[in-house]
């Protein structure tokens, strides 16, 4: 299977590397022929505008949201999780997403950068010790329809916000764990939904 990147912003580089750690070559992506020539995409933390805005730029967007509504796997990760939602409860001015996953998500509900935190959380699917997620400026999922799974939530003022949910070929995290080390989220991704 080959797995791309998509290298416009955001921490691409360890997301690639996370991948090479779990045996697989990854690839950067940032034209539409590298865009079609991989078998499923990940879409790394940054900032989600600015992927918007260059994915247009470099004539991606809508080749994205086609390969994402046909089927091919697709990981989101903070940014990544807006880009592949349904909507954005809080957009900037323009903003539009891939679509993928029958959500609604709030840009920065955490907080801003000064406010980033990391949590250990129990992830549905995963087995062993809770993973470690940094959160830098996340998202959280205001809404979702009846066919996203919840894989993983944090409580917030008495309210429990998802961070982490799949729906058919596509996952997503408001968390970065190609930041940690750990592994087991690219694993889930790889094994799980690739191969659904």
């Amino acid at each position: 299977m080959k797995v791309g990147v998509l290298a416009l912003q955001g921490d691409f580089r360890e997301h690639l590397s996370a991948l090479g750690e779990c045996g697989v070559t990854g690839k950067l992506v940032k034209t539409p022929s590298e865009v079609s020539e991989v078998d499923a995409l990940i879409i790394p933390g940054g900032e989600s505008t600015t992927i918007s805005k260059l994915a247009k730029s470099f004539g991606l967007f809508d080749l994205i949201s086609k390969r994402i509504a046909d089927g091919m796997p697709t990981y989101g990760s903070c940014a990544g999780m807006i880009l592949v939602a349904k909507s954005i409860l809080d957009p900037a001015s323009g903003q539009e997403t891939f679509g993928g996953i029958d959500m609604q998500v709030r840009r920065n509900a955490f907080g801003r950068q000064t406010e980033s935190f990391e949590v250990d959380l129990a992830f549905a699917g995963i087995s062993g010790a809770p993973i470690r997620s940094i959160f830098i400026r996340a998202p959280w999922v205001e809404s979702c329809g009846s066919g996203v799974d919840v894989l993983g939530s944090l409580e917030v003022d008495g309210k429990s916000h998802p961070v982490a949910v799949a729906q058919g070929r596509v996952l997503a995290t408001a968390f970065h764990p190609e930041l940690t080390g750990d592994n087991r989220v690219h694993r889930y991704f790889l094994e799980e939904v690739c191969n659904k």
